[in-house]
Parts: structure tokens; sequence; C-alpha cells
């Protein structure tokens, strides 16, 4: 009685609803961080009236091509996601999905997508869509198996999105652009290495290789922690000095980055799973506030 009962809730447990289904294949807390992120670039790019329309045409289309990178990554790592607690409910590995279902819809998503970037925004956003979802899926991806590097590369097509909001609004790139760019790689890094820390036997149970799985110290993860925040603090500087954004910006920028550092400095200096969640929650606090500040003291 006791076993079927437990075999009850268990299946009640892996129960989800298609909306639920399809929202854990396209990821979207990602999604819909990489949406945000595409609309600061496209607002701080526009000059003068905000053109709605063709903020919708660069987000939907932007939405269509990260959606379908989404799903075509799980189905690259279908066999190592099963292996790990935290991904082992995605589609593909819980059996929600079939691989062919996931791969035409990745595949159909991200043709639709960079097709109605070219038409229905400009040819340079979608060239730089494509750069994206090929970085992530074709280098990324694999490099995840073979160097810790991955990390570093991984920042690259996280961190394009802004980019593409800025070339939907000015269609050009420029340093302005590059700045947002910056920002966002460099965020990424702590961000990863905490998820990584408190992740790193079921990435080494994957296959994947990751810095903390091969610092046994954690020197040098604490080290890349440490380092890109300060990187990070040069960086938010950019946006006051191309006149972007005003005073109110700089002076968040600058109290938003010395918290985030002190998370760093304070993990590197006591490398225990409480301080890798502080350095977490600090990453997540210090994106949003600071795009705040972005947005809301916009000078041009």
């Amino acid at each position: 009685m006791k076993s079927s009962a437990e075999a009850l809730s268990s299946t009640a447990a892996l129960e989800k609803s298609w909306p639920a289904v399809i929202a854990d294949l396209v990821k979207a807390r990602l999604t819909a961080l990489v949406l945000l992120t595409t609309f600061v670039g496209f607002y701080l790019g526009e000059v003068g009236n905000v053109n709605y329309l063709l903020m919708f045409h660069a987000l939907f289309g932007t939405a269509l091509v990260a959606s379908g990178a989404a799903a075509l990554n799980q189905f690259l790592e279908r066999e190592y996601d099963a292996k790990m607690r935290r991904t082992a409910s995605r589609p593909l590995p819980s059996g929600r999905m079939q691989p062919t279902t996931v791969a035409i819809f990745g595949g159909a998503c991200s043709v639709i997508g960079l097709t109605y970037l070219a038409v229905l925004v400009n040819p340079l956003t979608s060239v730089v869509g494509a750069v994206t979802s090929i970085s992530y899926l074709f280098i990324y991806t694999p490099l995840k198996r073979v160097t810790w590097m991955n990390t570093l590369v991984g920042a690259i097509p996280g961190a394009l999105p802004p980019l593409m909001g800025w070339t939907a609004a000015r269609n050009e790139l420029s340093g302005e652009g590059w700045a947002l760019f910056a920002l966002l790689a460099f965020w990424q890094i702590p961000h990863f290495m905490a998820i990584a820390w408190l992740y790193r036997d079921e990435y080494a149970k994957a296959g994947f290789v990751m810095l903390p799985n091969i610092d046994a110290t954690g020197s040098r993860t604490a080290q890349q922690s440490v380092s890109n925040t300060i990187a990070l603090l040069l960086a938010s500087l950019c946006p006051f000095a191309f006149g972007l954004s005003g005073k109110i910006y700089l002076v968040a920028a600058l109290i938003l980055g010395a918290g985030y550092f002190w998370c760093a400095v304070r993990f590197a200096q006591q490398l225990t799973a409480a301080r890798a969640k502080h350095l977490f929650f600090a990453s997540i606090i210090y994106l949003p506030l600071l795009i705040a500040a972005l947005v809301g003291n916009k000078l041009k």
C-alpha cells in the first residue's frame, strides 16, 4: 500500500501541463532575460520617440530565435541533462517530448525568427542573432565537455541580445552598443561561477567541464569571480561616459558594482555553498536594478 502511494505521488510530481512543458523547452526565464536586455538595448539606442512597432518586431523575432536556440540546446544535451537532478525534468530526459519534435520545433523557430528580423527589423540584427545562436549551439555547447573556458565563451552569446536591441534601433554597430554587450558579458562570469560551484558534483557526473570541477582549492574560481566583478564595475561606467545615462545611473552603477564586488570577495575568502548562494543572489539583484537605472536615467 505504501509503495503504491509513493508511486502515485512520484507520478503526480512528474506531471506537468503542456504550457509548463513548453516553458521548460524554451527556457522561459532565460528567454525573458534575453527579451529584457534586448529591450534595454533598443530603448537606449532609440533617439527621440520610441518606434513601438519596430520594438515589437525586434522583440518578437528575438523571442523566436531565443526559443529555437533553447530547444536545440536541449536536443543536443539531452543525454547529459538526464544525468543531473536540476535538468532531469526537462521535456526530453523526462520523456514528455520526443527528440525529433524538439529538433523540428527548435529549427523552425530559429529560421523563422532570423528571417523575421531580417525582413521586418534589419539584416544586421538578423546577422547578430545568427551569430548568437551559432556560437551558443555549436561553440559554447560542445565546449562544455572539453574545457572550463566554455563559461567565458558562453558569455559572448549571452551578452549579444542588448547589442541586437541596439542594432534594431540604430541599424549600426557602435561603441555604445558594445558597452552594453560588455556589461552583460562581465556580469555573467561571477553569476555562472556561483552556480557551477553549487552544482560542481552534478556537472562532473554529467561530463561537463566547469572550473570548480578541476579547481581543487577553488582559488581560480575565486579569481575569476573577483576579477570579473572589477571588470564589470569599470564597464558599467561606459554608459555614463558615452552620454547614454546620467549621474543618477552613475551613482547606482558604483553602489551596485561595489556590492557585487564585495559578495565576490566574500565568496573568494570562504568558498562555501552559503557564500556561493550570496554571490548568486547578488548577481540577480544587481542586473535588474542596473537596468532600471539605465532606462530610468536615459539622456538621449
